[in-house]
């Protein structure tokens, strides 16, 4: 009978909103993510830098001859790839993030649609590992799958 009595206390406590504080770090790691996607879509190598942390680096997982490879970069190299690239912006999209917070590390997991442009290039999971560093996330890695077939995300063609 207690146990009866105490299923609604225990329901509106699962109805409660996260703090503010944890939307408001949520909103704040989001915002490097952000950062990054519109320095890509700019081409501009400074705002990509500043997403990043010094030591960031970026890991692109591909299938090549049916095994997986790894290509390894530096945050520098690739604001210096979006600083001089020319023509179509690029343009990556993610879905429905999953961000994870704690104290001054998190990760972002989310499915993402890249474009060159109005053109659709390749889908894939974006994972993001950042730090706090000072008041500012960054991004101290990416890894990311890139694929051209099997794509459910809202930019995908369909039916490939």
């Amino acid at each position: 009978m207690r146990l009866r009595s105490l299923v609604p206390g225990l329901l509106a406590l699962l109805a409660v909103p996260p703090p503010v504080h944890a939307q408001t770090e949520r909103a704040a790691v989001l915002k490097a993510v952000t950062l990054l996607f519109d320095g890509m879509r700019q081409h501009d190598s400074l705002m990509v830098q500043a997403a990043f942390a010094t030591e960031g680096r970026l890991l692109g997982v591909r299938v090549k001859d049916g095994a997986p490879v790894l290509d390894v970069i530096t945050a520098a190299q690739f604001g210096h790839a979006v600083g001089t690239a020319t023509g179509d912006p690029w343009d990556e999209r993610i879905y429905d993030p999953e961000v994870r917070i704690d104290g001054n590390v998190a990760t972002v997991w989310a499915p993402y649609d890249f474009l060159l442009g109005a053109k659709w290039s390749h889908c894939g999971i974006d994972a993001f590992m950042l730090a706090k560093l000072g008041d500012t996330w960054r991004i101290t890695q990416i890894a990311d799958t890139r694929q051209q077939q099997g794509c459910k995300t809202a930019a995908a063609p369909k039916g490939q």
